[in-house]
């Protein structure tokens, strides 16, 4: 089972982080957190590897309403949107909410995950020119 989005954008790394949050933002995720998954590996293991960047993205609104429907779903916020480099490209890959919905088995959660959903893939559209988001790769 996908369980992300995922699209290629064809910019330099630091412009597409820049317009992915941008985008997110556009949709009312805020970035909670940021981890750079290349330095912190480089830091701790000496190990190289592709610019890697995992962007916490939350919705308040939305967290707000799916914590009020299962406290435990905490543990699966916020949504994850990862930015790398790939041959040529930027990857994006976003979190398909439904896999929340999904663990969890709250029906409760699955309008909230529809909703995040379709908010994730409108941002991932419009980054890419495209109607719809790639299948992930």
């Amino acid at each position: 089972m996908p369980y992300t989005k995922t699209i290629t954008l064809r910019l330099d790394y630091a412009e597409a982080v820049t317009k992915v949050k941008e985008a997110f933002k556009a949709k009312g995720f805020g970035t909670l957190t940021e981890i750079d998954v290349r330095a912190t590996l480089e830091e701790k293991l000496g190990a190289e590897m592709e610019p890697y960047l995992i962007i916490g993205a939350c919705n308040p609104g939305l967290a707000k309403r799916a914590l009020d429907a299962d406290r435990h779903i905490g543990a699966l916020l916020p949504c994850n949107v990862v930015v790398r480099q790939g041959d040529g490209v930027i990857i994006v890959d976003a979190l398909d909410p439904s896999i929340l919905a999904n663990l969890s088995g709250d029906p409760a959660l699955r309008p909230i995950a529809e909703e995040a959903a379709r908010l994730i893939g409108e941002a991932l559209a419009e980054l890419s020119g495209t109607a719809d988001p790639a299948p992930p790769s």
